[in-house]
């Protein structure tokens, strides 16, 4: 066992479903963790340890911390349907998953109510989805990750693909709206109704190109093309072409050391720094495009550079125990404290350690360089 499954181990071992010591937020906040999308990306994660392992820990892991939040009749405690929270629908991922491999129809009736959300979603002008019901008129690039492959594989599943084109309509629809055709970069967010006091007037656009936000998109493409099936020809070719103009963009901005930088394209300026979670995700991304067939095999390269170079920076062995750092703790748009997307902003987060929105990206890396035949040798 190498040390970066011992690491993951060791997080496994210190959390409880109320608890998860990765989900530095809640503990922060002093609160059960409940269901959010922090777990969701920590708990598929571990689902794809499981798949690429077949060690039942991980799976039984998983299967014993969604089982706690979901009830006998597909309710989900913690969760509420009606805050209309689109970060909510991704740890409805791991649902599907765990359905399959555990047969437990209770997760089935939990990926109906997760699903009752989207149908739900008041949406923008052009279309999508706002990003919550607190922030109307809004979309956020993170939300596009967590909504769309979820949305994607229920269509493909359950509902005859009824409604695909009303996914690849709001994937169109922000590559129109939010991509800086200068740099190819994406800003953090669009404000449709132009009333945010972040936003531009004229174009409804934040100011920043923010890399986790800009990471989760990526994978927003990716899972979404992956759980498409290819029967939709032109919309899933330019959903490929998003894809691959997104990362050729990134790539242009990579720094020697294989990261990326917390605002991307302002490398150098004074406290910008190499952050985990973004450079995690476009790991992942680049890697998975690859094994896809998204992206030649040239471009793995560069995902093999970022995950090496985390691992260089930010991971680390302290009193016997492995800690991940350089993981931006949150980042977002207006609320009540008044986020304006300035880069002073994103600069004034907190930086942690070993949260799941770093952790979680970190492990589908990992996952990733593990089917290549990549062994870490620290």
């Amino acid at each position: 066992m190498d040390v970066i499954e011992r690491y993951i181990n060791e997080l496994m071992e210190k959390s409880t479903p109320d608890r998860p010591v990765w989900n530095i937020e809640k503990i922060l906040q002093g609160e059960k963790a409940g269901w959010n999308y922090i777990d969701g990306c920590m708990i598929k994660a571990i689902l794809e340890m499981y798949a690429i392992t077949q060690d039942s820990k991980y799976l039984e892991f998983a299967d014993t911390f969604i089982d706690f939040r979901v009830k006998e009749d597909g309710t989900i405690d913690g969760y509420d349907v009606d805050e209309l929270n689109i970060d909510n629908v991704n740890a409805g991922k791991t649902l599907f998953e765990l359905y399959d491999l555990t047969g437990k129809e209770k997760y089935r009736k939990a990926i109906d109510l997760v699903y009752s959300q989207i149908e739900k979603m008041p949406r923008t002008k052009e279309g999508n989805f706002w990003h919550k019901n607190i922030y109307p008129n809004q979309v956020w690039l993170d939300g596009l990750y967590m909504c769309q492959p979820f949305y994607m594989e229920y269509e493909a599943r359950f509902h005859n693909r009824k409604n695909c084109p009303d996914i690849y309509s709001q994937f169109d629809s922000v590559v129109k709206h939010m991509r800086d055709s200068e740099t190819g970069l994406y800003y953090h967010a669009y404000d449709s109704s132009r009333e945010m006091f972040w936003c531009d007037k004229v174009t409804g656009l934040s100011q920043n190109f923010w890399l986790r936000a800009l990471g989760w998109y990526s994978m927003a493409l990716l899972d979404t093309m992956d759980k498409a099936g290819k029967e939709d020809l032109e919309p899933l070719k330019r959903m490929e072409e998003a894809f691959k103009e997104l990362i050729d963009s990134m790539i242009k901005y990579q720094d020697e050391s294989g990261m990326w930088y917390q605002v991307v394209n302002l490398g150098g300026m004074d406290r910008n720094y190499l952050e985990t979670s973004g450079s995690a995700i476009f790991s992942y991304a680049i890697l998975k495009g690859v094994r896809l067939g998204y992206l030649d095999q040239s471009y793995e390269a560069y995902g093999k550079k970022a995950f090496e170079g985390i691992c260089r920076k930010y991971l680390s062995l302290e009193e016997g125990n492995m800690s991940l750092d350089g993981i931006c703790l949150v980042a977002g748009l207006g609320g009540k404290d008044r986020r304006d997307g300035t880069y002073e902003y994103y600069m004034s987060e907190p930086i942690v350690k070993d949260d799941a929105k770093g952790v979680g990206p970190f492990l589908l890396a990992y996952t990733e360089m593990r089917r290549t035949g990549w062994e870490y040798k620290g």
